[in-house]
């Protein structure tokens, strides 16, 4: 008696392009495009295969002729950590350095009224800037500490760069902003 065997046949499954491996051929075409090596018809019909593409094989014959080399993907993530660790280093940097320019705002002497800050010349801190509301802020001592409250100004109020909803407690040293113009609080 012959029996016969038959091997079922088994496709290795298909395997699923990363979000990134797009990413990465979308930023190729691009450029391809802004250096003029792809029409706009062409680029963007590439760009449509690249969103339909199932397989890594129909990414690669997309940018084929633009002469690009691929990058191990490590590299890549080194580098664009690099250059965003260089970068944040440069903004705590730039923010340190106006912070200290910043002209003082004298705390008020305790008194029994709050010291009403905007462009209105009837304020008790008048700032003449454009983006400081006629009737922009209000300070005042209450139960021993420093409230600063927004007056619902048009272009906010922060302190330490964080814009105030209400009132705030503030103290020495703290950077406070009306619309663009921003002061370092001191006391007396």
């Amino acid at each position: 008696m012959t029996s016969s065997f038959e091997f079922p046949t088994y496709s290795a499954p298909a395997v699923r392009l990363s979000d990134a491996e797009r990413d990465r051929v979308v930023g190729v075409l691009r450029e391809g495009a802004a250096d003029g090596k792809l029409s706009h018809d062409t680029f963007m019909r590439r760009m449509e295969l690249a969103l339909v593409a199932s397989r890594p094989e129909e990414l690669r014959v997309l940018t084929a002729d633009l002469g690009v080399r691929a990058r191990p993907e490590g590299v890549a993530q080194r580098m664009v950590g690099a250059v965003g660790g260089a970068s944040a280093f440069f903004v705590r940097l730039r923010r340190a350095w106006q912070t200290e320019k910043l002209p003082p705002l004298l705390l008020p002497e305790t008194g029994p009224f709050a010291l009403r800050i905007g462009r209105d010349p009837g304020n008790g801190l008048r700032l003449s800037h454009d983006t400081v509301s006629r009737a922009h802020a209000e300070l005042a001592l209450r139960g021993g500490v420093w409230v600063l409250r927004d007056l619902g100004s048009t272009n906010g109020t922060t302190v330490n760069g964080r814009r105030v909803a209400g009132s705030v407690v503030v103290q020495d040293g703290d950077m406070v902003g009306f619309g663009r113009m921003s002061f370092r609080l001191t006391a007396p």
